[in-house]
């Protein structure tokens, strides 16, 4: 197992098994936007035909499955609200958050077809299908113009106007969404 594997694997752990590193909520969220950076560059190598292990596999399939549609919970019902309350009309910021809501609809509605994709196809089958290919790589790209708009953007913002009141309010209702008897009833 690679050094980057053993990362990536840490990473996934750390997020599915443990909260804390949500001390600070901003930073939990930029941490996930760089492991959304990580499947991109993973959903590339499929595409690309180069090898990818299990441990690399599973990470993404876990990311796309759970730890997703909680980041895009974190976003869509706390920071953009706090954003929109913190932010005069003239930063113009509800236009970026539409957007990213938009986005987030798609990223919703299109990463179970990519989870199919990566699950159909097993270590040493033959190379995806080019459709697939094509699928796939609009997945990715997407998902990095995404992140650049947050990271460039919202986070930044939401770091000079937030207070310490709304980061508590936005961790302890990410801490709510991860408790391990909320994480059983969103699978049933």
């Amino acid at each position: 197992m690679t050094r980057h594997t053993e990362r990536l694997l840490s990473n996934a752990r750390s997020e599915t098994g443990s909260t804390g590193s949500l001390e600070n909520p901003l930073d939990f969220i930029a941490d996930d936007h760089m492991r959304e950076r990580e499947v991109c560059a993973l959903i590339d190598r499929l595409v690309a035909t180069f090898p990818v292990d299990n441990a690399e596999r599973q990470m993404m399939l876990t990311f796309l499955k759970e730890q997703l549609p909680q980041h895009l919970a974190d976003e869509e019902i706390d920071l953009f609200p706090l954003l929109l309350k913190r932010c005069d009309p003239e930063v113009e910021i509800d236009c970026v958050i539409d957007k990213l809501e938009s986005d987030h609809v798609h990223a919703l509605a299109d990463a179970p077809a990519i989870v199919a994709l990566i699950e159909a196809n097993e270590p040493g089958d033959a190379a995806f299908a080019d459709s697939a290919c094509a699928q796939m790589t609009e997945f990715a790209n997407h998902a990095r113009r995404h992140l650049i708009l947050e990271n460039a953007i919202i986070l930044p913002i939401a770091r000079a106007r937030l207070t310490k009141g709304d980061l508590e309010i936005m961790r302890s209702h990410m801490l709510e969404r991860r408790r391990p008897d909320r994480l059983r009833e969103n699978e049933t």
